[in-house]
């Protein structure tokens, strides 16, 4: 999938024992996109973000990314694994640094990976903790490192998981820039949440899962994202 595709899901299946989770759902997400997912406690809205992003392996469904059709989520799984980011509402951090941490994200890359983590750094405001042990920070940090490093590994997609969940005003207030800035980079996002007043400002739509099927809701607000950092763009990543 390159940029400027988009991605569709159709005739998604998941069945837990007798109960079937999700039922023929279909999605379609469009370059530059927010889509916000609300829904219940247990609707099975992690479950739909860990398929889409290839790590939970459904019992059907097709996917195609940009011009690409895969009949089965075992033929898309890798590519999907490629262009798709899921960020868990507690993100892990690994022993080490926030720098070890941000390095990491960026694999074997050489060329760059200093003025990378600078940018990085300075997008997320935490110059000042770049020694700092990753699992010393508070949520709020924990939440603005982990969104630092998905956007150094180049997702096309981000999958978010409650990502202001248990977060205070502040912490809350400075996550939601961030996720203005990615959107503003062109990166696809989708949050799920159950509390979706938080993100009505920054959400063109929003679908709300129930017994198994998407509805297509209009967030309160649609059409008036505010101005946000806009991250660099990386050489060779637009």
């Amino acid at each position: 999938m390159s940029r400027g595709g988009h991605f569709h899901v159709a005739g998604l299946r998941k069945r837990f024992g007798r109960r079937l989770l999700l039922d023929d759902v279909e999605l379609h997400l469009h370059e530059t996109s927010c889509t916000l997912l609300t829904g219940e406690n247990g609707a099975g809205k992690s479950t739909l973000l860990r398929i889409l992003a290839g790590l939970e392996k459904p019992d059907g469904g097709s996917f195609r990314l940009g011009r690409r059709l895969y009949p089965s989520w075992r033929k898309a799984r890798r590519s999907l694994q490629k262009a798709v980011m899921y960020l868990h509402q507690q993100p892990y951090l690994f022993d080490g640094s926030v720098e070890y941490n941000l390095r990491l994200a960026l694999g074997g890359q050489r060329e760059g990976q200093e003025a990378l983590i600078r940018t990085a750094l300075q997008w997320i405001d935490m110059e000042s903790f770049r020694e700092t042990p990753a699992r010393t920070l508070s949520g709020g940090e924990r939440q603005r490192l982990a969104l630092a490093r998905a956007w150094l590994a180049s997702p096309e997609i981000m999958l978010l998981d409650e990502p202001t969940a248990n977060l205070d005003t502040e912490s809350r207030g400075r996550t939601l820039e961030l996720l203005r800035g990615l959107r503003n980079q062109g990166i696809v996002l989708v949050i799920a949440s159950h509390d979706p007043h938080h993100f009505e400002e920054l959400a063109e739509c929003r679908i709300d899962l129930h017994n198994g099927r998407l509805t297509h809701l209009a967030p309160r607000g649609a059409g008036t994202v505010q101005s946000a950092k806009v991250i660099p763009i990386r050489q060779g990543y637009a």
